[in-house]
């Protein structure tokens, strides 16, 4: 069948190729299209055979599955890689993702967990690809330019913007909260922001909203559907001027959401306004890394702290392997006066690029608008880090104007990553 998963199987025992082909052979839609006893092996096969996912082991005698999985992004791009480990240490993790591994299973795994990685990292595949397939079309659609204040039919497609930083408590939420506060106010665009942290998001907190019965997690029997015509229903009118997407009222409905809901959820929001800001969780899994490549702009957050500078720099390496263009993926340094014996030129050298905005520190403002649930944006704008908050809502908003959109959403078609687990 044309829709079916063919998947290349290479493990150095015997017994567990064997094992694993008899376990995806009683599925309907997975087709197991051959099987490797070493990485050499497994790059001349995925080559020959076109395989759409490769269950790579990681540890081989003659070529390892990381060194496999690095010579396979070339020689067959198309071949996802799941890899499978009896080791879940974080080093293995990285290196596989660095390698380009989109998944990783750690030994001994459930066939539910088998099967589901497998469908899952082949639907973000072929995601991929069919819009890979649509994007140099896309000009010709709108080739007579429409004016600003056309109709909705004629509205040029939002900007998505992701607030993300690979280490919590650096202010994340509240820099994604007051920027979209300012770009509504100051700027006079259509701004909805998404609680993207769907297990413990504090969006609602900071905005003084707790309503029980409107969060994405309401949207869920439609994405499961296939259908999203209610989303409009679940957005909540904030007295700012901007419009909300709040996370789960439970941690547990988090596991409910899927990176495929997650882009149709950005996809439907930002063909009704100008600007969609997305507060990310600070850690990568299916949902995270699906919010980060469906951007048009990746704000990432950091501070005057070396775990922060640390993380930072490793996310940047991150970045690179994903294939994100510098230009997607902006450095905003908070609270970047702060006496902590760093220098902002110390934390540019640490991580090797400049930082593109600064936040300056105003704890007194920035708490007391925080327990009230009233942005500070809104309650002390004449402050610094009211205007250096307006300041990058501008820079933000010009990306637009720069025609940098659509070359972000190219590139970071390039590769994808796997969930952690």
């Amino acid at each position: 069948m044309a829709d079916q998963i063919r998947v290349l199987v290479v493990d150095d025992i015997p017994e567990t190729r064997d094992h694993l082909t008899k376990l995806l052979g009683f599925e309907s839609d997975i087709d197991v299209v051959g099987a490797a006893a070493s990485g050499r092996e497994a790059l001349e096969m995925a080559v020959r055979l076109s395989p759409d996912v490769v269950l790579m082991d990681i540890n081989m005698p003659d070529m390892d599955g990381i060194t496999a999985t690095e010579q396979m992004s070339s020689s067959a791009p198309n071949a996802a890689v799941v890899m499978m480990s009896v080791q879940g240490e974080a080093d293995y993790l990285r290196r596989s993702m660095l390698a380009g591994a989109r998944e990783f299973l750690v030994k001994p795994f459930s066939s539910d967990e088998l099967t589901a990685s497998i469908r899952q990292v082949s639907a973000r595949e072929r995601d991929k690809q069919s819009r890979l397939a649509i994007t140099p079309i896309a000009p010709a659609s709108s080739s007579n330019g429409s004016a600003p204040g056309g109709g909705a039919d004629s509205r040029e497609p939002g900007l998505v913007v992701a607030v993300f930083s690979p280490k919590g408590g650096v202010g994340r939420t509240t820099v994604a909260v007051n920027l979209a506060v300012a770009a509504a106010t100051e700027l006079g665009k259509r701004v909805v922001i998404m609680d993207g942290s769907f297990q413990f998001g504090d969006v609602g907190v900071l905005l003084n909203l707790n309503p029980r019965s409107k969060s994405i997690a309401d949207l869920i029997p439609e994405l499961d559907a296939g259908e999203l015509d209610s989303i409009d229903t679940f957005l909540i009118d904030h007295t700012a001027g901007i419009r909300v997407l709040l996370a789960p009222p439970s941690p547990e409905t988090a596991e409910m959401i899927t990176a495929a809901g997650v882009k149709k959820v950005l996809e439907s929001l930002r063909m009704n306004h100008d600007l969609v800001v997305v507060d990310c969780t600070a850690f990568f899994n299916d949902t995270t890394l699906a919010i980060l490549d469906f951007a048009d702009v990746i704000l990432t957050m950091l501070s005057l702290e070396i775990t922060s500078i640390k993380n930072m720099r490793l996310f940047l390496e991150v970045a690179e392997q994903l294939g994100y263009e510098s230009g997607k993926v902006r450095l905003v340094l908070n609270r970047a006066d702060s006496a902590l014996g760093i220098r902002v030129a110390d934390v540019e050298h640490s991580i090797g690029r400049k930082v593109d905005e600064t936040v300056v520190s105003d704890g007194r403002s920035v708490v007391y608008a925080l327990n009230r649930g009233v942005p500070f944006f809104l309650s002390n704008r004449e402050a610094q880090v009211s205007q250096d908050i307006l300041r990058l809502a501008r820079s933000v908003v010009g990306e637009r104007s720069k025609g940098s959109s659509d070359e972000s959403r190219k590139a970071t078609q390039k590769k994808s990553l796997f969930a952690w687990r």
